[in-house]
């Protein structure tokens, strides 16, 4: 399978594994000029890249950098996003400050990751019928600590 990537921005940088074995590719900041991301706030940053996987039944799941957020609270805002396989359009990431302390982002900083995973894309079909089971509709926290 491959993972095509295409510049918007002539400054954009491709996505890289860090190690041969890197389950996640760095995605880096495309940015004009240093965008810092106030304490407590979310700020899009962009990549200025496209993607298209060659194989329809994957999601293009994007991470956090384990090093942002251990040590400057910086992650996404949405946790983990996903770029479905038909989307073209700018890859943008949500990045979180949940730190006290401003953090600048600089381009060509890595922040975040991709990992390529494949999915089912099941017909979804309307019952009006659930089969019992031993759970049945407990809900959160119903399954104990």
């Amino acid at each position: 399978m491959q993972l095509y990537f295409k510049k918007l921005k002539e400054s954009a940088i491709l996505p890289m594994r860090a190690t041969e074995y890197s389950a996640g590719a760095d995605l880096f900041a495309c940015l004009e000029q240093p965008v810092t991301v106030p304490a407590g706030e979310t700020v899009m940053i962009p990549l200025g890249i496209a993607g298209q996987p060659s194989d329809a039944q994957v999601a293009l799941l994007i991470f956090p950098r384990s090093g942002l957020a251990s040590r400057y609270g910086i992650t996404l805002a949405n946790a983990v996003g996903v770029v479905d396989s038909d989307y073209r359009g700018e890859w943008m990431i949500p990045l979180h400050n949940i730190s006290r302390e401003d953090f600048t982002v600089t381009h060509g900083m890595r922040i975040a990751q991709v990992v390529v995973t494949p999915v089912i894309l099941p017909e979804i079909v309307e019952t009006s019928r659930m089969d019992e089971t031993q759970r049945g509709t407990s809900g959160f926290g119903s399954s104990g600590l």
